[in-house]
């Protein structure tokens, strides 16, 4: 059977993280990739998990105290864009999501950006160790959507071929704007 997006990027997540990683959760929204983690890197590893929503991290906290998974988190209300500020550069990490968009079930005004979601990229890629994975679950049938969905295409697209492979995986014969994965390697 073939997997969506969402579901593609959580196998992919499961064959690449293992306990006592560091991972980031990038857009932690309601928390569902945010729990994965914690469960995959363990009590001995480490999620950073970032919103601009308080919704999104209360959310997310409330799944992680009644999973008992909250001792391996660090969540921040604040922007992707930071996370340079809060992860220090020497710290290998082993893997990234982000679910661009808007938080479900939320105010559809407030979404990610091209220009917050570039620079949180453009942040990790190095944080990245050796076999690491950033993941990109690209919602974009919203406005704005378009104008991220573009600019994350043409600068994962220009990335180094001796650097990282960048996988493209979607479903094209569906209506409605269906979200698609893109997954970062890093190769060095």
């Amino acid at each position: 059977m073939l997997e969506n997006a969402l579901r593609f990027s959580h196998t992919l997540l499961k064959n690449t993280i293992s306990q006592g990683d560091i991972v980031v959760d990038a857009t932690v929204g309601n928390g569902s990739d945010t729990v994965l983690l914690a469960k995959l890197v363990g009590t001995n590893g480490k999620v950073y998990g970032f919103d601009i929503q308080k919704k999104a991290i209360e959310t997310t906290k409330e799944k992680l105290i009644y999973t008992n998974l909250h001792q391996q988190v660090e969540l921040y209300q604040q922007g992707h864009e930071t996370l340079g500020e809060i992860i220090d550069s020497k710290t290998p990490v082993s893997g990234a999501i982000f679910n661009l968009g808007y938080l479900p079930k939320s105010d559809k005004s407030i979404i990610t950006r091209s220009s917050t979601t570039l620079k949180a990229i453009s942040t990790l890629l190095p944080l990245l160790r050796k076999g690491a994975l950033l993941i990109i679950v690209v919602y974009y049938g919203h406005e704005g959507g378009e104008e991220e969905k573009d600019a994350v295409l043409e600068y994962v697209s220009q990335l180094p071929q001796k650097e990282y492979s960048t996988l493209k995986y979607g479903f094209i014969n569906q209506k409605n704007h269906p979200p698609f994965l893109l997954a970062v390697e890093k190769l060095v």
